[in-house]
């Protein structure tokens, strides 16, 4: 009779099933570890805490309202070493430049960063614009706008009776006096800033132009946060006017005020004027202990530039 032959299929079949699961195993293992040493690796990163401020509602850009960098985080020194902590960022803001150069002076001169916002159509807009960039202080137009009450915001305003496209028209021309203005902050302006359908164009223009825009809050009604919020645009508010009485002691009391406001959220802006003849004095002799005490002066333009380095980054 002849032999059968002996069937060799069922081995090697059972060789490759015991290949492809050792295999198997051997990447289930790789991919564990490799998962391990991403999860190690997250523990271990420093996460910056963000700085106090209100909770946007749902489909609402975040609010920045006197908002700035994660001031209170660490980054190494040049020797490596962890840096100390900030205890916070202060922006000083001077408006009402343009009047003269005499009172403009002291604030460019100050050795740290300045905001300074300059008016248009005075005598000195031009002059002022062009010594606080040259300085190297930060450059706003001082938009004047319509006040309660009739008061005279002075030339260049945006009044409430304005259409659209004269608001625009009156901004850029405005905008052109102050070349290398990095923002808006509205002078007076306390019936504008209630008024949503020229805060809405205010806004959008100043968007368009590349600029940010300030609410120096001269009324508690301003609706700028909300048209802003709406048009999801980002703006900031001032935390202090600096010098509504303008005497040393009452200026010491408004920096402690604002330095409280700048511990607790982590940034404060303090807009005073160029003509407190007290002002630049007190914030020169006041820079030392104010660093000492671990506070950073810097700029709004600074401060968004930060925060976009530290989105990009990841920290």
């Amino acid at each position: 009779m002849p032999t059968k032959k002996k069937k060799k299929a069922p081995r090697a079949r059972d060789a490759a099933i015991i290949f492809s699961a050792s295999a198997f195993m051997v990447l289930g293992a790789l991919a564990l570890a490799s998962a391990l040493c991403r999860l190690d690796s997250g523990t271990t990163k420093t996460v910056s805490a963000a700085p106090e401020r209100p909770a946007p509602s749902a489909g609402e850009p975040p609010r920045i309202v006197d908002t700035g960098p994660v001031v209170a985080q660490e980054r190494p020194d040049g020797n490596g070493r962890p840096a100390a902590k900030s205890k916070g960022t202060l922006v000083f803001v001077i408006d009402d430049a343009g009047h003269n150069e005499w009172q403009l002076q002291p604030f460019l001169d100050l050795p740290f960063p300045v905001t300074i916002a300059v008016l248009p159509g005075l005598p000195h807009t031009s002059g002022a614009a062009a010594n606080v960039k040259a300085s190297g202080k930060e450059l706003l137009l001082h938009q004047p706008m319509e006040a309660i009450g009739g008061l005279d915001p002075g030339p260049g305003a945006i009044r409430s009776d304005m259409d659209d496209a004269t608001i625009r028209s009156v901004m850029r021309r405005n905008i052109a006096q102050v070349p290398g203005a990095v923002g808006i902050n509205n002078h007076m302006g306390s019936r504008a800033t209630s008024d949503v359908r020229v805060m809405s164009t205010v806004l959008d223009e100043a968007s368009a132009e590349g600029l940010y825009f300030l609410d120096s809050l001269t009324i508690s009604d301003s609706v700028v946060h909300s048209v802003a919020s709406l048009m999801r645009q980002s703006t900031w508010e001032r935390s202090v006017f600096l010098d509504n009485t303008p005497d040393k002691a009452s200026i010491l009391h408004y920096i402690a005020e604002g330095t409280k406001i700048a511990e607790k959220r982590g940034y404060a802006v303090m807009i005073g004027h160029v003509w407190s003849a007290e002002l630049a004095q007190t914030l020169a002799d006041l820079y030392p202990q104010l660093m000492e005490q671990g506070f950073s002066l810097s700029t709004i333009s600074r401060i968004m530039m930060d925060t976009d380095d530290d989105d990009d980054i990841g920290d």
